[in-house]
């Protein structure tokens, strides 16, 4: 189990250990294109790609991709539909290419609500990445912050924690097996959080860009790590207290 940024002081790197991105603007891709909203979506896996490629090749160590949120159920039945036949199609196409690579797939969330054949798909594909030690890519879908938070509480008082301390909180959290997040990123132009890894988001760096996710490459990826070198992670610390090397003038 890792620990956490407010008790601990994580190793500071010059590559993000772990990058946390929020994949906003497809439908927006799509409309600006005069395109149904679903054709930003099935660009978007384009996006996805490069991006996963990039971060194995660059010493990314885990990359979590917010795909679907507990919120995104309201939105219309039809893309809805569209979505979950997508990741199923994914699933189908990709977990064989991130198995030869040596990349292990999670999925965070809740799976209540996914189909039989989703959930079984998904368990298929995590089960046959399990043994690799490469990249560990991992997908929120029916994630949120909140319920994350609640679901590691919900779980201590079933096993009759009567006290939860803030380590026993994180070794329950759906990213436990990860150091928490270097850097977030958020594509679309929007500036917030999203519910998106609440806990785990503390002491990350925040980096936003107007690129649509779709529009998304290496090229803005290595940008966004170039805005990560040039802050200065002092974790309630002060400057003067941070090793040279990683002060920022």
């Amino acid at each position: 189990m890792f620990g956490s940024s407010t008790r601990d002081v994580p190793e500071v790197r010059n590559v993000p250990r772990h990058i946390a991105v929020i994949m906003d603007g497809n439908g927006r891709w799509a409309k600006k294109r005069f395109l149904p909203r679903v054709a930003g979506h099935k660009k978007g896996l384009d996006a996805v790609r490069e991006t996963v490629t990039a971060c194995k090749e660059l010493g990314v160590e885990y990359l979590t991709l917010f795909a679907f949120s507990t919120e995104n159920w309201r939105r219309p039945q039809d893309e809805v539909s569209f979505l979950m036949d997508l990741f199923i199609r994914a699933l189908e196409h990709e977990v064989n290419k991130l198995h030869s690579n040596n990349i292990r797939l999670k999925v965070l969330g809740s799976r209540e609500r996914f189909s039989a054949e989703l959930a079984e798909r998904i368990q298929a594909a995590e089960d046959k990445t399990a043994g690799n030690d490469g990249l560990v890519l991992s997908i929120a879908a029916d994630y949120g912050g909140r319920w994350d938070v609640l679901n590691a509480v919900n779980e201590l008082i079933a096993d009759g924690a009567s006290a939860i301390t803030e380590d026993m909180l994180a070794q329950r959290l759906s990213t436990s097996w990860a150091p928490e997040p270097d850097l977030f990123i958020r594509t679309g132009g929007e500036q917030r959080i999203s519910n998106f890894l609440l806990w785990q988001l503390a002491y990350s760096e925040l980096y936003f860009t107007d690129l649509l996710w779709p529009d998304f490459d290496r090229q803005a990826l290595e940008q966004a790590i170039d805005s990560y070198r040039s802050r200065e992670r002092r974790f309630g610390r002060t400057s003067e207290q941070l090793p040279e090397a990683l002060r920022r003038n």
